[in-house]
């Protein structure tokens, strides 16, 4: 079969050319229509319960997270010339496309209460430039008279202020390389043996196919595993990764050899003798280390391994929105600002739900809600809430004509009227009704903003926050939901923990089944697996004694890195295999000779991904650098025990097994078959 396509890929050279160029332009034309995505990462499966609920509520009560704001701290923003700059920005701002609307204390909106209509009109303020110092006295004093807006808009006590902007709602080429190398040196071997160019290109394809083939297959495993996930994100992460990885394979073993074809060969490789460098030197060491001191490379895993569960025990299993940006980035200063002038900008929601029509409309009800938000408001991390209770009282100040003594929750008879005026105003005049009860007035929207305080504590506070709910809406006559886009980023990094290991453990599964079915052999099926779960296991003992979290951008490391350091298992082991099968060689020089020979390939394709995957490193993002620094550690890592420990345990696996004898002249011709 390989001899096949060597053949039929050295005869249609043109035709692959053509097909690989032609397939190249229709890709990049079509690569025209990417685009950025401006949405949050979809973490969750849409089948999952709390995604659920979310967009449950998003259809209900609209989006959570469309709103920018830009905050200033000053004590002069109250100053006529500032003042009026400030409503300049907010007009200006307002007229961009795109813009739904803009609430700043240059543009406010203020309740009156219209007598002869029953109803509530909405007055600008200001209505126009301020053109006076007494005029800017007088509407400074009246801002700060609104309740309503306090620790929404402006902070009295820290002079800061934010305008609240609403929207209209309407990494693989070091991977690659693996069966690149292979080939060149491939080539390169044929080329010392007898230096026939065409021979030297058949050989090659014929001989490294397969190999190449079962390699990328583990590392699209690795990749490929996240597609069960159920994470719409992991799930397009994986699948295109794994096609990608089985792509190139494709492409270099048709192009390299194409490309050579072309190319003359190169200068002093027929029949040449090798010079040892230090690379082989180093193998050489190694190879006397599996050999004479396998107790000590047992001995060394065993601790280092125990060392590491010890790290592991240490993990800080957290995330944060942010923690990913650079700790100079302006967005993490600007987030601070937030958080110490107005407890934060990530949403938190919570909808009440009465279970019966017009039921948010009692008042005992509203008491109740009303007891909840000062609960929840309580808590340092979490802002005052907007509400309905925070709209009644509102239009409770207005209603006793703008008296700040009156912000409060109507009484049973005033509710009423006050509903009725709030009803009338009608959606031309901003229905107050709108945005936080639903069409039926059965369920209440609660709306707070919280600080980035991590997915650990957010989880600690959720559960702390559920029975004290209960206590106030009891379950049998409330439905209460928490949701926002905050709390979704905290389930979505526990549920992407969750899945880790289901998908390490699916990705073990798999490719030990591919090495069983490649080498028809139990005892190197498992084996094989301690030279790959070891280098994982120090790695997260690093993360915990180093106190790196696990979070979304680094919970992926395991699964990938699992895949590609099955790549140099693979190429050890069908040496390895290799030999063992087609000579009369002892298991002492059959590893030896792998250590010796396939040890340069895996080395070269360890270095290339230690330092393609390290070149992340020198990123401004903390998720990329923290990505670079693992993968490139644990391939580093797994590179070591695959030429120490798996050897030794293939040294203490087959000693003494019995083999076929093959006769000598047999054994002479298979040389040539074995890969050097």
């Amino acid at each position: 079969m390989w001899a096949k396509l060597s053949k039929a890929i050295l005869q249609n050279r043109i035709l692959l050319i053509l097909f690989f160029l032609i397939a190249t332009i229709f890709m990049a034309y079509h690569a025209k229509n990417l685009k950025l995505s401006y949405s949050g990462a979809k973490i969750l499966p849409l089948t999952d319960s709390v995604f659920i609920k979310y967009n449950a509520f998003k259809k209900t009560f609209g989006e959570d997270g469309s709103v920018m704001v830009l905050g200033v701290q000053s004590a002069d923003i109250y100053k006529k010339d500032n003042y009026n700059k400030w409503i300049k920005l907010t007009d200006d701002i307002q007229k961009l496309k795109g813009i739904k609307g803009v609430l700043s204390i240059g543009k406010l909106f203020e309740l009156q209460k219209d007598t002869v209509n029953q109803k509530f009109v909405v007055s600008p303020i200001p209505s126009e430039f301020v053109k006076s110092d007494s005029e800017m006295d007088s509407i400074k004093r009246k801002i700060q008279g609104m309740p309503f807006y306090n620790g929404l808009l402006f902070n009295k006590e820290s002079n800061a202020t934010l305008m609240a902007i609403t929207f209209d709602p309407k990494i693989l080429n070091s991977v690659n390389r693996n069966p690149i190398l292979m080939l060149l040196n491939k080539y390169h071997s044929e080329l010392k043996k007898h230096g026939d160019k065409q021979k030297a290109l058949s050989v090659t394809i014929e001989r490294i196919a397969v190999t190449t083939l079962i390699a990328n297959v583990t590392a699209a495993i690795g990749f490929g595993v996240l597609y069960f996930t159920g994470s719409e994100l992991l799930m397009q992460f994986g699948s295109v990764a794994a096609l990608n990885v089985m792509f190139t394979w494709l492409m270099c073993l048709c192009l390299i050899p194409i490309i050579f074809s072309y190319l003359p060969m190169p200068k002093g490789k027929a029949n040449t003798p090798h010079v040892p460098n230090f690379l082989d030197k180093l193998l050489e060491k190694t190879d006397l280390l599996v050999q004479n001191k396998s107790m000590l490379i047992y001995v060394l895993t065993f601790i280092i391994s125990l060392v590491s569960f010890i790290g592991i025990y240490k993990i800080n299993i957290n995330g944060y929105v942010v923690d990913d940006l650079p700790k100079n980035s302006q967005i993490l200063t600007d987030l601070k600002f937030f958080e110490k002038n107005f407890e934060g900008i990530l949403p938190l929601e919570i909808s009440v739900d009465t279970k019966k029509k017009n039921g948010i409309l009692s008042i005992s009800t509203l008491n109740k809600i009303d007891k909840m938000e000062r609960m929840i408001a309580s808590y340092p991390e979490f802002s005052r809430s907007i509400s309905l209770n925070t709209g009644l009282k509102y239009a409770s100040q207005a209603f006793y004509n703008g008296d700040s003594a009156f912000y409060r929750l109507p009484t049973d008879i005033e509710k009423n009227f006050i509903l009725a005026y709030a009803a009338n105003s009608g959606k031309g005049n901003g229905n107050m009704l709108t945005n936080f009860v639903d069409k039926d007035k059965q369920t209440a929207r609660v709306s707070f903003q919280m600080a980035d305080i991590g997915s650990k504590r957010l989880d600690a506070i959720l559960l702390e926050l559920k029975p004290r709910i209960d206590s106030i809406l009891t379950p049998k006559r409330f439905d209460v939901q928490l949701t926002g886009s905050s709390i979704i980023f905290s389930k979505g990094t526990d549920y992407l923990l969750k899945h880790l290991f289901e998908s390490i453990g699916l990705a073990i599964i798999l490719i030990s089944l591919l090495r069983l079915a490649q080498f028809k052999s139990l005892g190197i099926m498992f084996i094989s697996l301690l030279p790959n779960i070891v280098p994982l296991v120090i790695t997260a003992g690093l993360m915990g004694f180093f106190n790196i979290p696990l979070k979304p951008s680094t919970i992926l490391i395991f699964t990938i890195a699992f895949g590609l350091a099955s790549d140099q298992t693979i190429y050890f082991l069908t040496r390895y295999q290799q030999e063992l099968t087609l000579t009369n060689y002892s298991v002492t020089k059959v590893v030896s000779d792998t250590i010796r020979e396939t040890g340069v390939s895996m080395t070269h394709i360890a270095l290339i991904l230690f330092f393609g995957f390290g070149i992340f490193t020198a990123s401004t993002f903390g998720g990329t650098v923290v990505l670079g620094l693992l993968l490139s550690i644990t391939l580093f890592v797994a590179l070591v025990f695959n030429l120490t420990l798996l050897p030794a345990l293939m040294l203490w696996l087959d000693k003494k097994k019995t083999r076929k004898f093959i006769p000598a002249e047999e054994a002479a011709k298979n040389e040539d078959l074995i890969d050097h």
